[in-house]
């Protein structure tokens, strides 16, 4: 019997890097605050071979303020998260994504006169 298939057997798995529900709904949580204090207005996400990103954006048609990334071939070098700036500065890296979106967190707290 032939196989219609060029590599019979072999078949390459399609993996893709994807957010956990535990962390979406770290993220989701200060997304949602930052909406209600008026920063935020849209959220992209998008899963790839090698990383996962979650892309924050003030306007729907720009470019994103913020990049939250998910690289878990980093995970037991410098960390799996990292958050990035509007041009591309890496603000935060690190293995607990709690600790890594602190650096946006700052952006709620403002003086009162």
């Amino acid at each position: 019997m032939n196989s219609l298939t060029p590599f019979p057997g072999k078949r390459p798995k399609s993996h893709v890097v994807a957010f956990h529900r535990t962390e979406l709904s770290v993220i989701m949580s200060l997304y949602g605050r930052m909406v209600a204090a008026g920063e935020w207005r849209d959220y992209g996400i998008s899963s790839l071979r090698d990383c996962a990103v979650f892309s924050i954006f003030r306007r729907t048609a720009e470019n994103p303020l913020y990049r939250i990334e998910k690289h878990p071939k980093l995970r037991s070098k410098q960390g799996e998260y990292v958050v990035f700036g509007m041009e591309g500065q890496v603000l935060k890296r690190g293995h607990d994504l709690r600790t890594v979106l602190r650096v946006l967190e700052r952006k709620l707290i403002r003086s009162v006169e």
